[in-house]
């Protein structure tokens, strides 16, 4: 027994962001015990700390028993005021402290030998800035530091004394950026064989660096590494009905942890979809993309988890969209769970957490990624190894397929619906929205996809367009706008998949909304390939806003119904949310990071989703794009807005208004006109 009471033995520790390295390092943990008796090396990721307050003990405890402790990529600052005590406790009682690719507080932690990078006239330190550099991040600045340091190693080797601690400071990184089994085991070795109290171990030989390609292609069925550089290698579809390109983490493939990024290669490839799997050495993701993507490709999907430029260290989103326009495809974003498990997640009503919702998804938001899907995952009690999330996979590969096809289609034959609102219910609001004149911009726009080629019928003027929609057969099914469509119980029961939930709250179907008690009635109209249809209305007519925001709800069988339509009956290539705001995205859910069993997921299926939104309510405009894979195309609000009138005027207004509008034989009439005489006597 040590003093400390520990068992004897050598302690290697890491700490890092995520855990994708605990795999190399249980794997070499057997051969370097071979060598060095008693050698144990754990890995501690940051990661999991926010979730699971033992795994911060854990490396805190692995720290203050640590004979050699490592610690990279830890940028954020919770990470680093988690651990930087325990660090700068140990730093000068252990062999050797080392400190590579990480916030600048922790790297100053760094003390091996002679080199001290506590010391504000460190050398290192100094030559670390010129590394550094002031230009903005870009691929060739990248390129070039990345040259620059595999040369620096070889030309330290030559300066005697302190120079040599900081070659090895250096040569850590080069391990660490190729983290293969072979280059983890290697930077082990090295640091026993240098700076291990025991003098039996010193002198150690340990292998040099292998260098991987900093750029290249990846993909399950090639040999070895399963890397290429060269894109006629990849495997695929004879046929594919698309291109896509995918950009994964270089550290991913050389440390063996890739069975998510397989699952959706093959996911894709399933679909038909030709993948183009590339990867680029540190966290900026442009060399991928200039090498194997431009031009050749109709989406790029990141699986990453990060922003494309700097990763969890920064985000240059500039660059980024700059980068991305150019490229001018869909881009969507992916993510990995790093800050909890599967099961965590799946169980969570949020969600996504703080941390991960800011890094995941705003992140890349920032930069234009679309579609964030939860594809991954670790769980407790594994390997540590990423996981995939099969039911997800499938629904991002399906996402990705149908942009990358609409890309590819013409647009006579494409399909569109358009889906205005009727808020608040029966009070004849059917075509509002907040700042929209709606009619009028649709009839704009029914004529612009005219122009564009698509086949759309269009009507004589706006008030035939209004007609067309609000009117038609309105009065012969007692609805609200025209029925274009009647979907019969039978087919309801039969096609909808989550049915049970809808009856526990609204009945057996066809329910008691929008229906004759045979089926359930589609609203809208069809204009050729374009249809526009009406949202039904989404709960209580005495309290509409119920639904939303009381747990264990669903949505009625309408409501569900009018989007199975338009995906599967209509076959929509695409559906634009035309103003702010419906109720899709508001409907019952995880509010980040949403699963199979969010409603606005179920509701939108995997369908590219277009959103007209008002530019002055992003708060909201961000929910649409998170719970409803909606990209929002903003329009201004208007620059001068009447001045109003007092509160129980403005209210005696509405009611008029509503009054005006509704049919004489509405039910709800003879309520309205008493409750405008109410209002008008307490105006009076």
């Amino acid at each position: 027994m040590r003093d400390d009471g520990y068992i004897s033995g050598y302690r290697v520790v890491i700490l890092t962001l995520d855990a994708h390295l605990a795999g190399p390092a249980e794997r070499v943990s057997g051969r370097l015990a071979d060598t060095f008796p008693g050698l144990t090396v754990s890995v501690h990721a940051a990661a999991e700390w926010g979730e699971n307050p033992d795994a911060l003990e854990a490396a805190k405890d692995a720290v203050r028993h640590g004979d050699i402790v490592i610690a990279t990529l830890l940028f954020l600052e919770e990470h680093v005021q988690a651990i930087q005590p325990a660090l700068e406790a140990r730093r000068d009682d252990c062999d050797a402290m080392i400190c590579v690719i990480a916030d600048s507080g922790i790297v100053r932690q760094t003390r091996m030998g002679e080199l001290d990078m506590s010391k504000p006239a460190s050398g290192a330190m100094a030559l670390l800035k010129r590394l550094r550099g002031t230009d903005k991040p870009n691929a060739e600045s990248g390129a070039r530091k990345m040259r620059m340091l595999r040369r620096l190693p070889k030309i330290l080797k030559w300066i005697p004394g302190k120079a040599q601690d900081l070659r090895a400071w250096f040569l850590v990184m080069q391990y660490w950026m190729g983290g293969s089994d072979d280059n983890v085991e290697a930077m082990i070795r090295f640091l026993v064989s240098r700076y291990a109290r025991d003098e039996a171990w010193r002198g150690t030989e340990a292998a040099a660096p292998i260098d991987y390609p900093e750029v290249g292609l990846y993909h399950p069925d090639l040999p070895g590494h399963h890397i290429t550089t060269d894109p006629s290698a990849l495997p695929g579809p004879d046929k594919p009905v698309a291109t896509v390109g995918l950009l994964m983490m270089r550290s991913y493939i050389l440390a063996s942890d890739t069975a998510h990024y397989d699952a959706v290669i093959r996911a894709f490839e399933a679909k038909g979809l030709r993948c183009v799997p590339a990867f680029a050495g540190g966290l900026d993701g442009r060399p991928a993309i200039e090498a194997f993507h431009q031009g050749k490709i109709d989406a790029l999907v990141s699986l990453t988890g990060f922003s494309l430029i700097g990763g969890p260290a920064y985000n240059d989103s500039d660059a980024a969209v700059e980068t991305l326009t150019n490229l001018d495809v869909p881009y969507v974003a992916a993510h990995p769970l790093e800050f909890q498990t599967l099961t965590e997640w799946d169980r969570a009503d949020g969600g996504l957490g703080p941390v991960e919702t800011t890094m995941l998804i705003a992140l890349p938001e920032i930069d234009g990624a679309t579609n964030p899907t939860v594809f991954a995952g670790r769980e407790a009690g594994t390997d540590r190894a990423m996981q995939p999330h099969s039911e997800r996979i499938d629904a991002l590969a399906d996402k990705v397929a149908r942009l990358a096809k609409l890309r590819k289609s013409r647009q006579e034959d494409r399909k569109l619906a358009i889906v205005l609102y009727g808020f608040p219910p029966n009070a004849g609001a059917v075509g509002t929205a907040a700042y929209l004149s709606v009619f009028e911009s649709l009839f704009n726009t029914l004529k612009a996809l005219r122009a564009d080629g698509y086949d759309v019928d269009i009507p004589e003027d706006v008030d035939a367009l209004r007609r067309a929609v609000l009117k038609g057969n309105a009065e012969q099914f007692g609805q609200a706008a025209n029925v274009a469509a009647q979907v019969p119980a039978a087919d309801i029961v039969h096609k909808t998949p989550w049915l049970d939930e809808i009856e526990a709250v609204w009945g057996p179907a066809p329910g008691r909304h929008q229906t004759d008690g045979r089926g359930v009635f589609v609203l809208g109209q069809h204009f050729g390939n374009v249809f526009v249809g009406v949202q039904p209305v989404f709960g209580y007519e005495g309290d509409p806003m119920r639904l939303l925001f009381e747990k264990g709800f669903a949505p009625t069988h309408a409501f569900s119904t009018f989007y199975r339509w338009i995906r599967e009956d209509f076959e929509a290539d695409a559906v634009l949310h035309f103003g702010m705001h419906g109720a899709l995205e508001f409907m019952p859910g995880k509010q980040a990071g949403v699963s199979g069993k969010c409603w606005p997921d179920r509701l939108i299926g995997n369908l590219p989703n277009i959103y007209l939104y008002a530019a002055n309510n992003p708060s909201e405009a961000t929910l649409a794009k998170r719970r409803s894979n909606a990209v929002t195309v903003t329009h201004l609000t208007p620059p001068l807005a009447a001045a109003g009138l007092y509160k129980g005027l403005a209210d005696l207004k509405d009611s008029v208004t509503r009054w005006r509008e509704m049919s004489p034989a509405d039910s709800a009439r003879d309520e309205l006109e008493a409750l405008i005489l109410d209002q008008a006597e307490a105006v009076d």
